[in-house]
């Protein structure tokens, strides 16, 4: 599984503060030691009005743009990663999520885009 967090975003902070997204890579980076997921960071994704922001991708599964997440929801982060590996397709109902990240859904891009390179 990749995970590519965004690590310029600043969410609504002034130019120059430290951004949010890079302290959320950082926090994903020791959670997922010795796991399936593997993080990068990435310079924007293009959602900047949304807060931090982030991607989860695996072949064969729906891939998901994610928003509103910041260091502080990194646990809750952590549980979605692994409802989202658990499932068939890559959907994650909203009852399957913890309530911190109940709207962090931007959006979603279908498994064909991903390349054997992406594994």
């Amino acid at each position: 599984m990749h995970l590519h967090v965004c690590v310029t975003c600043l969410r609504g902070l002034p130019v120059g503060a430290a951004p949010p997204g890079r302290a959320l890579y950082e926090q994903m980076l020791t959670r997922t030691h010795d796991t399936n997921v593997v993080v990068h960071e990435v310079k924007c994704l293009a959602a900047c009005d949304r807060g931090c922001t982030a991607v989860v991708a695996m072949p064969g599964k729906w891939g998901w743009l994610l928003g509103h997440l910041g260091p502080e929801k990194a646990d809750d982060l952590m549980i979605y990663l692994a409802a989202y590996a658990a499932s068939h397709s890559g959907s994650v109902m909203p009852s399957r999520r913890p309530a911190s990240l109940s709207d962090m859904v931007l959006g979603r891009f279908p498994a064909a885009l991903l390349t054997e390179h992406s594994s």
